[in-house]
C-alpha cells in the first residue's frame, strides 16, 4: 500500500495538523511524515474490512523494519527511516507506538489507572517524545513536560469517545475502578446509562487529566518554549475542549464534542504571537 505522508496529514483534519502550521518549513515537513507514520499504524489497527490476523502481521511487519531494515521500503516507510536519522529519534519510541496500537487489535479492559497508562504512554507519551527530536527541544526537562502531556491528551480522548468506542467493539478505556469507585458498573457503561453516578465519574477522570496538564505546564522549561509552540497549541486546545465537555454534563454517548474551526484558530493566534518576530 502507497502512502503520501503530505495527503495522510491534510485528509486527516486532525488538531495536531492544526498545531504544526506554525512550524518552521523543515521541521513541519518532518512532523508529517511522522504524523502520517502515527496515523498509518493507528489506522491498520483499526482497519474493520481486514481480518485480525492481517492487521498483527502489517504491524509486525512495521515494528521490524523499524528494528532491522525494512527489505523494500515503501515511500513512507522510506521517509520515516529518513527521519529517525535525521533527527536522532530513538527507534524504541516507535516501536512503542506500535505495540500501543497491537494492544488495540483485541480490546480489553484495564482494571486501574495504573494499568491504562501503560497503554497511554505507548500511544501518546512516546509520540510526545519523539516529537520533541523535530520540534528541536533541547532541555532534558522537556521529556517529562511531554510524557505530562501525551497522558493528559489522550485521558481527554478518551473521555470524548466514550460513545464511539462502546460503538467499536465494545471498547472500554476507563479504568474499571474506577467506574466501581462510583458505583457505575460495566453493564451500565455498556447500556448507555447517564445519570449522576456517570457524570461524577467522568468529572473524576476529567480530574485526573487536568492535573496532568498541570504538571505539563509545570515541568516546561522556558529555554524550550518556543520549540514547544505546537504542543502548547494542542494543550490549548485539548484543555479547552475538556472544560467543554464538563461544562455541558459529559454527554458524550450522544454526541462527539470538537472545536470550532474560530476557536482553534484565537487559540492558534495567541501562541503565535508569543513567538515573537524571529519566526
Amino acid at each position: 500500500m502507497q502512502h503520501d505522508s503530505a495527503e495522510i496529514t491534510k485528509q486527516a483534519k486532525s488538531n495536531l495538523a492544526f498545531a504544526l502550521q506554525i512550524l518552521p518549513k523543515e521541521r513541519r515537513e518532518g512532523m508529517v511524515s511522522f504524523y502520517a507514520f502515527c496515523r498509518v499504524v493507528d489506522d491498520l489497527a483499526d482497519d474493520p474490512d481486514r481480518p485480525i490476523n492481517e492487521r498483527e502481521a502489517s504491524l509486525l511487519a512495521w515494528k521490524v523494519g523499524l528494528e532491522n531494515g525494512f527489505p523494500n521500503p515503501d515511500p513512507l516507510q522510506a521517509e520515516v527511516v529518513a527521519l529517525i536519522e535525521r533527527h536522532s529519534i530513538p527507534v524504541h519510541l516507535l516501536t512503542a507506538i506500535i505495540d500501543g496500537c497491537l494492544m488495540d487489535l483485541r480490546p480489553q479492559r484495564f482494571g486501574t489507572w495504573e494499568d491504562l497508562s501503560q497503554y497511554t504512554y505507548k500511544v501518546a507519551c512516546a509520540v510526545g517524545l519523539a516529537s520533541l527530536k523535530v520540534f528541536g527541544a533541547q532541555d532534558p526537562a522537556s521529556e517529562r513536560y511531554a510524557v505530562e502531556l501525551g497522558h493528559a491528551l489522550q485521558l481527554t480522548n478518551i473521555l470524548r469517545d466514550v460513545g464511539e468506542d462502546l460503538a467499536n467493539g465494545v471498547r472500554i478505556y476507563l479504568p474499571l475502578a474506577d467506574l466501581g469507585r462510583f458505583q457505575y458498573s460495566e453493564r451500565d457503561l455498556i447500556g448507555r446509562v447517564y445519570d449522576g453516578r456517570f457524570v461524577a465519574m467522568m468529572n473524576y477522570q476529567a480530574e485526573r487529566a487536568a492535573s496532568f496538564y498541570a504538571e505539563a505546564v509545570a515541568a516546561m522549561p522556558k529555554s524550550d518554549a518556543k520549540a514547544l509552540v505546537p504542543a502548547e497549541i494542542m494543550r490549548s486546545i485539548y484543555q479547552t475542549l475538556l472544560e467543554k465537555m464538563k461544562r455541558d454534563g459529559f454527554k458524550v454517548f450522544d454526541r462527539r464534542y470538537s472545536l470550532s474551526k474560530a476557536r482553534k484558530m484565537a487559540i492558534f493566534s495567541k501562541h503565535f504571537l508569543r513567538l515573537g518576530p524571529t519566526v
